[in-house]
């Protein structure tokens, strides 16, 4: 169960907290660790769960509440009981890539170290996985400051998070909460993390009692201090650590106060360190203030410094931040200019976005474009795709320095990790310069390379024109040398645009093209993109043989290793299938391609597939299921945005179904998304669940309108089902009758007036839904009936207040009540009591427990249970609850459920 403690004002504790702050040399606070008693007690738990399975504590408070004094505090009471691999994240101007993971790799050693060296994230994220597997002793996996994370440790966090549970190992991370804002991609991470594998924890400041406590050690009065520090543990141990009792309000004054008091070695020294973000090695800081003992030990001394015998640095990141910022832009530079050059000279191995970090610092522009790059491409290795950027920009606003090659290089790849952030403008603008710059110098083959990629990014930026001017510029220069890799790649991008826009006989010609030439140069790499193409192009034509040129494409990346192909061709494989409504293989596929995807973390992939299984599973009349993974889908971090419609289609239909007004919003998102691809496989689903949603709210003429603007598109690709569902919805509001010359069986009859001979077509295929629309559509009201049963039990109150309405029309008499307004609002079409019910059973407890917190029999409990099960789909208790929290349904007492939403 996950677990939540918020910990606050309450019994005080006598544990070291702080250790010893002194001032001078005379006077010292020992500073206790009050009020944290519950917050360690529920790490403790959190340890001693792992004897069953691994989980995740989230521990989060503002800046200076003692989330780092818990940790090492949680560290000294259990390492006797687990190994503590501690890592952290970088406050630099662009984070290191993995920081954390490189900061565990050292204490770790064996096979996570030698991964590092190997620079591949899923062979750094495999073997920190082994390690925690297969250690002999439990593990607690600490990552500190994650607010500051960089991409590729946010994606390491929800590895880890789903799969934690399979090892003894807890997985500990602390960040301000205060912090985060709406868009923070923390609490995307958060989200994603399985909830009843959590545990969280928030700190709250102390109570005046604790901090009357704290003012009685060192014999200081309390009155005020409460109000005075807002009870934050690191102010008020730096007002009662001041010398005068007239203190400051802010713990920049307290700093700087303390440091004016130091001697000049000790204010030295201390400066020095207040420029290097976390803490400074030993021989770093010999090196860069010499002579710095005396200078280091009187700052340790004064309290603003803490050493051990690997690190020197600040008792918290806000005091050094005071520090730094008191000191002038020269003095800053300098400082910075000293570290480099200790750093580069050291023979130590640096990381190079620290390098990076103090060449900016120190305003040395040789030394930006000498590391930012390298930085960039270290961070691009491991996916850390926005410090990547970062470091790109970084060098480019000094790239008048470079000769013309070097800088488009720069460009080239700015490009690259700005598209795979999600950029898109600026990853066509980046490769537009490039291109620009390439055919300055002459560099033909880079300049059709530089096209083809430009063609693939106005793609995916949902500028299809511009994506296949720039495909066929690409073709043309390529032709016109001799022929190579390039043109291959380029030949295989427009057989994909074409095969985008469902220009099948284009598509299999130019893949022909490229799978010709890419097998004689022998390149995997474009052979597998080309069959790619050729077996998807086949399939939405349902032809079969596409399925047998899709699994050869990805068995050929597998081994290859090129896991974004094989995603693609087993992804394409899932997800055609599935709008051809390859029913009898379907799941089984759509189950297999998530399970990859997941499995290598490709979060477009995911939401892609995941979003096309909530329309299978919509269909097939599992509505509660096709929520979960809509909403799951749209929590995946994806960069472009036309993906978001497979999951935004069946989330807005079962909410127009329901009669949920946030249908609306739903699906005019997608349309926004969908339309700016020009593609038939997102405009067709759009196009009829919004004339579908017009039909629903008795807006008969619109539906036709909706349908009128599609349907040629559809007709001309040839596609089956899209033609035939967008002809149905045309039917179903009166428009002109719509005959596709290729159209799926139930459509056809439904089209040619066999209503029933439809209906049991769809019942034939498990559709429900379809089923219901078929038996409406007849003349006799017995069907009707059975329509109406039909869309009650689905939940579907939209659609059976228009069967209602219509039936009243009709004069048919004993028409049965729907559900209440109320239950039809709840998910899945619960009742209210089984919605309270499911609630408890999120909080974990038993069926005794609900009926005494319900006031009912544990018999009638049972019953409540046993139809909620049956109405989520779910086997087992603990399946309810996750499928409750897809829903968002929440524990009871912290908030409503919200179906709609």
């Amino acid at each position: 169960m996950p677990a939540r403690a918020r910990v606050g004002p309450g019994r005080l504790e006598s544990e070291s907290l702080l250790g010893q702050v002194t001032v001078g040399a005379v006077r010292s606070i020992s500073v206790d660790l009050l009020e944290r008693a519950a917050a360690l007690d529920e790490l403790d738990a959190g340890l001693t769960g792992l004897s069953s399975r691994g989980g995740v504590v989230l521990l989060a408070g503002e800046a200076g509440i003692g989330k780092s004094a818990l940790v090492k505090r949680f560290r000294r009471r259990r390492s006797a009981q687990a190994d503590f691999l501690m890592g952290s994240c970088d406050p630099l101007l662009t984070p290191r890539a993995l920081g954390p993971v490189y900061d565990i790799g050292r204490e770790a050693g064996g096979r996570l170290s030698e991964s590092l060296a190997s620079g591949r994230r899923e062979t750094i994220f495999a073997a920190l996985l082994g390690h925690l597997a297969l250690a002999a002793r439990r593990q607690v996996v600490v990552v500190e400051d994650a607010h500051w994370a960089d991409e590729a440790t946010l994606d390491l966090l929800v590895f880890l998070g789903r799969r934690i549970e399979h090892t003894p190992a807890l997985l500990l991370v602390t960040y301000r909460d205060d912090e985060l804002g709406a868009d923070h991609p923390l609490l995307t991470v958060i989200g994603r993390l399985p909830a009843d594998a959590v545990r969280r924890i928030r700190l709250e400041p102390l109570s005046e009692a604790a901090v009357a406590e704290m003012a009685r050690r060192v014999g200081r009065p309390d009155a005020g201090l409460r109000a005075l520090t807002g009870g934050n543990p690191l102010l008020l141990t730096e007002v009662l650590a001041a010398a005068d009792s007239e203190v400051p309000h802010t713990v920049r004054d307290l700093v700087l106060a303390r440091l004016a008091g130091l001697p000049r070695p000790a204010r030295e020294a201390v400066q020095l360190v207040s420029v290097v973000p976390n803490r400074v090695e030993p021989w770093l800081l010999e090196t860069a203030a010499r002579p710095a003992t005396a200078g280091v030990e009187a700052g340790v001394a004064s309290g603003l410094l803490v050493m051990d015998a690997e690190r020197i640095g600040f008792r918290h990141e806000l005091l050094r931040r005071a520090v730094e910022g008191s000191l002038s832009v020269l003095e800053r530079r300098r400082l910075n200019r000293q570290v480099l050059a200790a750093l580069a000279d050291s023979g130590e191995p640096v990381d190079a976005a620290r390098l990076a970090h103090h060449a900016r610092e120190a305003g040395d522009v040789d030394a930006v474009l000498r590391y930012a790059p390298e930085a960039a491409r270290q961070a691009a290795a491991v996916a850390a795709h926005r410090e990547a950027v970062s470091q790109y920009r970084a060098a480019l606003a000094h790239a008048d320095r470079l000769p013309v090659p070097a800088r488009a290089d720069l460009l080239e790849g700015y490009s690259v990790e700005a598209y795979l952030s999600g950029l898109a403008d600026v990853a066509v603008a980046a490769r537009q310069s490039a291109v620009t710059l390439r055919e300055a110098a002459g560099d033909r083959e880079r300049v059709g390379e530089g096209l083809r990629w430009l063609s693939r990014l106005h793609w995916w930026a949902g500028n299809r024109r511009d994506a296949e001017s720039a495909a066929a510029r690409a073709i043309a220069v390529l032709e016109a040398l001799p022929a190579g890799r390039q043109l291959a790649l380029a030949y295989s991008n427009q057989s994909q645009l074409d095969m985008l826009a469902s220009r099948s006989e284009l598509a299999m010609h130019w893949a022909g093209q490229a799978l010709t030439l890419a097998r004689e140069l022998n390149d995997v790499e474009a052979s597998t993109h080309a069959l790619t193409n050729i077996g998807s192009a086949r399939l939405q034509r349902d032809d079969p043989g596409g399925r047998v040129e899709l699994e050869e494409a990805f068995q050929l990346a597998v081994a290859a290793g090129l896991e974004d192909h094989a995603a693609r061709a087993i992804g394409n494989l899932a997800t055609i299938g599935a709008e051809v409504r390859h029913l009898d293989r379907a799941r089984q596929d759509l189950d297999r391609a998530l399970a990859f995807v997941q499995q290598h973390e490709l979060a477009g992939w995911v939401q892609h597939v995941l979003g096309h299984r909530a329309r299978f599973r919509l269909d097939l009349g599992d509505w509660a299921g096709a929520e979960q993974d809509a909403r799951a889908a749209l929590t995946e971090r994806v960069s472009g945005g036309g993906r978001f419609v497979d999951a935004l289609v069946p989330l807005g239909l079962v909410q127009a179904r329901r009669g949920d007004p946030a249908a609306a919003a739903t699906l005019q998102e997608a349309t926004e998304r969908a339309f700016a691809t020009s593609e038939l496989q997102w405009i067709a689903p759009v196009a009829a669940a919004r004339a579908e949603h017009a039909w629903l709210s008795g807006d008969d003429g619109r539906a036709v309108e909706e349908v009128a603007a599609v349907y040629p598109m559809a007709e001309q690709a040839r596609h089956p089902w899209f033609g035939g569902e967008l002809a149905l919805w045309s039917r179903m509001a009166g428009g002109p009758p719509l005959t596709p010359a290729l159209m799926a069986a139930p459509h056809r009859l439904l089209l040619a007036g066999d209503w029933r001979g439809a209906a049991e077509a769809w019942h034939g295929l498990g559709w429900p839904y379809h089923r219901a629309l078929a038996l409406m559509s007849g003349d006799d009201d017995d069907a009707r009936m059975q329509a109406l049963a039909l869309l009650d039990g689905l939940g579907a109150r939209q659609t059976a207040l228009r069967l209602r309405r219509e039936l009243r029309r009709r004069g048919t008499l004993r028409i049965p009540a729907g559900p209440t307004r109320a239950t039809a609002a709840n998910p899945a079409g619960l009742s209210n009591r089984q919605v309270e019910v499911l609630r408890l059973l999120v909080e974990g407890l038993t069926d005794a427990e609900i009926a005494a917190r319900l006031c009912i029999s544990p018999k009638t409990v049972g019953h409540h249970v046993s139809a909620l099960l049956s109405k989520l789909g779910a086997g087992t208790r603990h399946q309810a609850a996750a499928v409750a929290r897809g829903l968002g349904v929440t524990p009871a007492g912290t908030g409503e459920a919200k179906p709609g939403n």
